[in-house]
């Protein structure tokens, strides 16, 4: 299963404004890891995540995807095993109706008929968004184009999943559910999020960028108990690690420290 892996070699990206956003950024994931990016604002895990299927060339450096380095030629390949989740859904929506924007992938993978059918009903079930398939994606709210987003990506069947914030903008249920979709997701997915307890919940490993730079990479339980480490890179740890009952006990019934 080499095609699940991505490897990262001494990735550096500046922009067109000259802003360095990326220094030598190397690192390997495996097949069915599970690994969350996280680090300030302005750390560069957008930039980092918008590499991994192309959206952004590097300066220098290179991604390969299991055996295939990522280029020009190798983009629409690398497309199809790297589901990106942008951070604003907006990027994401843009036909008449939500179910035309979760079948405009698998539309253009060849699929037709009830091929495309069921692979819209399966990705907006898994969402809990079936209830929305008919309606214009700018009369939803913005928890529920967060839901929409991730299933335009999911119907897909991507072979790792890439999410920018994924629980932003979705209620305590939302959350919950989305949760444990990323839970069941049997392949290799990769997290940025400011939401550490999902993180906390979700990564057995966690990459830390400070300024561009990875800072820390390893447990993400071991890094969250360096609490020098996390005020280096201006990060805390988890509510539910803080040592406080009442908010650990919010966040595991309904997903935030604020009910």
């Amino acid at each position: 299963m080499s095609h699940h892996i991505v490897e990262v070699k001494n990735l550096s990206h500046i922009y067109p404004d000259g802003t360095a956003a990326l220094f030598d950024v190397s690192f390997r994931i495996t097949h069915g890891e599970s690994v969350a990016i996280i680090g300030a604002n302005g750390a560069g895990k957008s930039t980092l995540l918008l590499h991994l299927n192309g959206c952004l060339s590097a300066t220098s450096g290179e991604i390969r995807i299991g055996d295939t380095r990522l280029t020009a030629g190798t983009l629409p390949d690398i497309r199809r095993t790297v589901g990106m989740v942008f951070q604003d859904p907006d990027d994401q929506l843009f036909m008449p109706t939500v179910f035309e924007d979760v079948a405009f992938g698998p539309c253009n993978l060849g699929l037709s008929g009830m091929d495309v059918e069921q692979r819209v009903s399966d990705a907006l079930e898994r969402v809990g968004a079936a209830h929305l398939r008919e309606k214009p994606p700018y009369h939803l709210s913005g928890g529920e184009k967060k839901r929409v987003a991730i299933a335009t990506v999911l119907s897909m069947m991507p072979d790792i999943l890439v999410m920018d914030e994924p629980t932003s903008g979705l209620d305590p249920f939302a959350r919950r559910q989305l949760i444990g979709l990323m839970r069941d997701f049997q392949h290799t997915r990769i997290i940025t999020s400011h939401d550490l307890d999902m993180v906390y919940e979700v990564c057995d490993r966690t990459i830390i960028l400070k300024r561009g730079m990875v800072a820390a990479d390893g447990s993400t339980g071991d890094l969250f108990e360096n609490g020098e480490l996390l005020k280096e890179c201006q990060l805390e740890r988890p509510l539910s690690l803080q040592g406080c009952p009442e908010c650990a006990a919010r966040i595991r019934s309904c997903g935030t420290a604020k009910c």
